[in-house]
This record gives C-alpha cells, structure tokens and sequence, in this order.
C-alpha cells in the first residue's frame, strides 16, 4: 500500500493571498535557494519535506517580516 502525497490546496495558499504574495515575492524574498517549483508544489499539496517547508516560511518571514505566521499555519500535515 503506497502512501500518498497529494494532500490537497494548503493553508498556504490562503496565506500568501491575505498577505498579497506570489511565488515570484517568495523567491525574490528568499536567501534559501527557493524556487518557483518548490512554492508551486507546496501550494498545490504536495507533501514537502521539512527543509522546503521552512524555506518557505522563511521567505515569508523575509517578504513580511511583521506577521505572526507559523509554520503549523501553512501546511495542515
């Protein structure tokens, strides 16, 4: 039996958009080597490991530094 990975639209997705970030804010923002897919994938579901996951919140951190954004508040697995 194989695990999935697709867990559907994230938080995410609802966190750049009240924000008013695009993938293309995030990688600007990002001093990780973040890129457009690693955003794309997160957004659509994908399950990412725990290394892109912070990637991307730091790049959030980065692009709105005054924002009480966890990392629990962006992904629900």
């Amino acid at each position: 039996m194989t695990e999935s990975r697709d867990f559907g639209p994230q938080p995410l997705v609802a966190v750049m958009a009240r924000l008013n970030l695009t993938s293309h804010d995030l990688v600007a923002a990002s001093s990780n080597q973040l890129t457009y897919k690693m955003v794309a994938k997160g957004c659509k579901g994908r399950k990412l490991t725990v290394n892109v996951q912070n990637k991307i919140f730091s790049a959030i951190i980065a692009a709105h530094p005054k924002n009480s954004i966890t990392l629990k508040d962006l992904f629900n697995y």
